[in-house]
């Protein structure tokens, strides 16, 4: 597989919350991750993030991406992605009880790849606070 495929198995086995396992295969074990954006601001590695994903469909339901955009940068070995997460705040989990409101939120994910075609790093763009008002969280 190529880089591009490499990073575009492992950011729709993360956005579908398929958990570390589905992910591995596309990630080196220890690819850090980036993000300014509170819920996962604290998160260091790409495993942290996934599995972070794959507890979300036990707070919320109708969990769904949409993917808008992709592009490959060949001179900085980078895949982007460009989508919008969908999702319904029905069960318990997250900082209050469940608000039933539901979140529309755009995010740009950036992969950078090694030489063997994996993730190295992740970055993470998110406006999480218009996310979190969205819910009823902020």
């Amino acid at each position: 597989m190529s880089a591009f495929e490499n990073a575009a198995g492992f950011f729709h086995a993360c956005e579908s919350s398929k958990g570390w396992e589905a992910c591995r295969p596309y990630v080196e074990p220890d690819a850090s991750f980036e993000a300014q954006a509170g819920p996962v601001a604290g998160f260091s590695t790409a495993r942290e993030y996934a599995e972070w994903m794959a507890e979300v469909p036990n707070w919320a339901t109708d969990c769904r991406y949409d993917l808008h955009a992709s592009a490959w940068d060949a001179e900085n070995r980078a895949a982007i992605f460009f989508a919008t997460f969908h999702l319904r705040h029905t069960g318990e989990g997250g900082p209050v009880p469940p608000t039933n409101r539901e979140m529309d939120s755009h995010y740009v994910f950036v992969l950078f790849m090694n030489d063997e075609d994996r993730v190295a790093r992740m970055v993470k763009i998110w406006n999480a606070h218009w996310a979190m008002e969205q819910l009823g969280w902020a």
